[in-house]
């Protein structure tokens, strides 16, 4: 308990007798200082019992005795001992007035009484209360240290909830609440979401405090280095004392350390994972499950979906890279569903994910938007679902839609949309378009000179898949005249429009340079 002029006023051989300002004897008291000064607030911290013997006040007035009172009770000293038998024989009337109506604690002190001894027992007093601190911060380091190797980081927040005598929870680095106590608290943890994803803008470590004076939370980062890992949000309805603030920080550092160790973990995961990926692709599925083991459970018998993401283009060297930010956010997800996944990252260059399809992690990477991966400056490609003797068919779709998200200037591409769609989007290539404004130059070289319309005569015997009647009816000309120039546009060419890899070229071309409509 902390020391308060109450604890003094029943210490037996200080002889204190209150005068004024009983009501608030139970204000913790910060030190003794004695001061003579007319006006000693300078000087002050608040807190303090100011000790007086009024050698240098008008201690008989009322107008300065007011003023002297109000001065330090808006300072902050939480009460007033004046020492009767040495400059008066009984505290004035004028002090007691002014310590009455500024509702100070007044107290009376003996002439038998030394100040120095009140400075003693004041001192004595708060060296016990810190000692209690410690002991108390160290019992409960020890509880919670036995707790984290025992049972891991829940037990860790429930027995901090329990030494604040308040709540407390744990966030991971997404905002995700991993551990909350007692129970009803994982509700209130929750709507601190927004409060932890500002954290984690910050470099750790970092901390604020949110909410209000019934209700006040303390936020703490976690992680060794200046990436925030994850959280912890100990909530109470006072500010934490020396003793709660001890377990706070050891708290902090078993959450870290577990982290650290998680962290250790992971990269041993990913140098298995880097394994058994290469053997999926090379078409070892047995050999991979048998390397696996059960860490990846179910994941590798099918069906699953594999991602590929890299970065857009250049990437700011102090932002956080964005491929450990997607890696987090898919194995979050997949942690709260109890779900596996594989993540292997390729250098710093690029990311593999092989995740179940219709999964968490698979729902994670759909809802993954054009707008999230563009923010974040990766491009993504999305493999079609497929079981373990074909991972390396979809690593290639996962290739394939990766090169159409770059061309396309778009974040994500699902193969799948490859496929269900049309080729003619994939023409969208500058090197495909040179080509076919190469292909069609002479023709339209020829048409400038007002010779005739080839290119148009070419669209629409094309279109009509070479029926001479229709596309005559089309141009409006006769059928021999369509004749004439077809031949004129391959004697150009140099190229037989019997061809058919001529025509699918020239269609194609034409398709390329926006110059035909759609096949009739």
């Amino acid at each position: 308990m902390p020391l308060t002029l109450a604890s003094l006023v029943q210490h037996s051989a200080l002889k204190l007798t209150v005068r004024a300002g009983e009501d608030r004897l139970d204000t913790p008291v910060r030190w003794a200082h004695v001061s003579e000064l007319a006006d000693p607030v300078p000087y002050m911290e608040g807190g303090e019992l100011l000790l007086v013997t009024a050698m240098k006040l008008d201690a008989e007035n009322r107008e300065a005795m007011g003023r002297y009172v109000k001065r330090l009770a808006d300072a902050g000293v939480v009460g007033l001992g004046f020492a009767v038998g040495v400059n008066y024989d009984q505290i004035p009337d004028a002090l007691l007035e002014a310590a009455h109506e500024a509702d100070l604690p007044l107290l009376e002190v003996p002439r038998r009484t030394p100040f120095l001894a009140i400075s003693k027992a004041v001192s004595a007093a708060l060296a016990a209360d810190q000692y209690r601190a410690v002991t108390a911060g160290f019992e409960a380091q020890r509880e919670m240290t036995r707790a984290a190797l025992a049972e891991g980081p829940g037990a860790v927040v429930a027995r901090l909830a329990s030494h604040v005598d308040g709540w407390a929870a744990l966030y991971d680095a997404s905002g995700q609440v991993l551990a909350a106590a007692p129970d009803w608290a994982a509700r209130r943890a929750a709507r601190l979401t927004s409060d932890v994803e500002r954290l984690r803008e910050r470099a750790a470590p970092a901390s604020a405090v949110v909410g209000g004076t019934d209700d006040r939370v303390e936020l703490q980062s976690l992680g060794s280095g200046r990436r925030v890992r994850g959280a912890l949000a100990v909530g109470t309805g006072a500010p934490l004392g020396t003793a709660e603030r001890y377990a706070v920080h050891s708290a902090i550092a078993l959450l870290t350390l577990t982290t650290e160790r998680s962290r250790s973990l992971q990269a041993a995961e990913q140098r298995l994972g880097a394994a058994v990926l290469r053997m999926m692709l090379a078409g070892q599925p047995d050999h991979a499950r048998a390397v696996a083991g059960d860490l990846y459970g179910g994941l590798l018998d099918a069906p699953f979906r594999l991602l590929i993401a890299e970065p857009a283009g250049d990437r700011d060297p102090g932002a956080e890279p964005a491929l450990t930010t997607l890696a987090e956010t898919l194995e979050t997800a997949a942690a709260r569903t109890g779900e596996t996944v594989l993540t292997v990252p390729e250098g710093e260059e690029r990311l593999v994910v092989l995740a179940a399809d219709g999964g968490a992690v698979a729902a994670a990477c759909d809802g993954y938007t054009e707008k999230e991966a563009e923010e974040a400056g990766l491009v993504i490609g999305l493999s079609a679902p497929t079981g373990p003797t074909a991972a390396a068919s979809a690593y290639k779709q996962s290739e394939q839609a990766l090169s159409v998200a770059r061309r396309r200037g778009r974040a994500l591409v699902e193969h799948e949309e490859l496929a269900a769609g049309s080729v003619l989007p994939l023409l969208a290539d500058d090197a495909v378009r040179a080509f076919a404004d190469g292909l069609l130059r002479a023709l339209h070289d020829h048409d400038a000179t007002g010779r005739g319309d080839l290119v148009a005569s070419l669209r629409a015997w094309l279109s009509r898949h070479g029926q001479w009647d229709a596309a005559a009816a089309d141009l409006g000309v006769h059928r021999h005249t369509l004749r004439y120039r077809m031949r004129r546009v391959e004697e150009i060419l140099g190229r037989s429009l019997d061809d058919p890899d001529a025509r699918m070229e020239l269609w194609l071309a034409l398709k390329a340079t926006g110059e035909t409509p759609s096949p009739r």
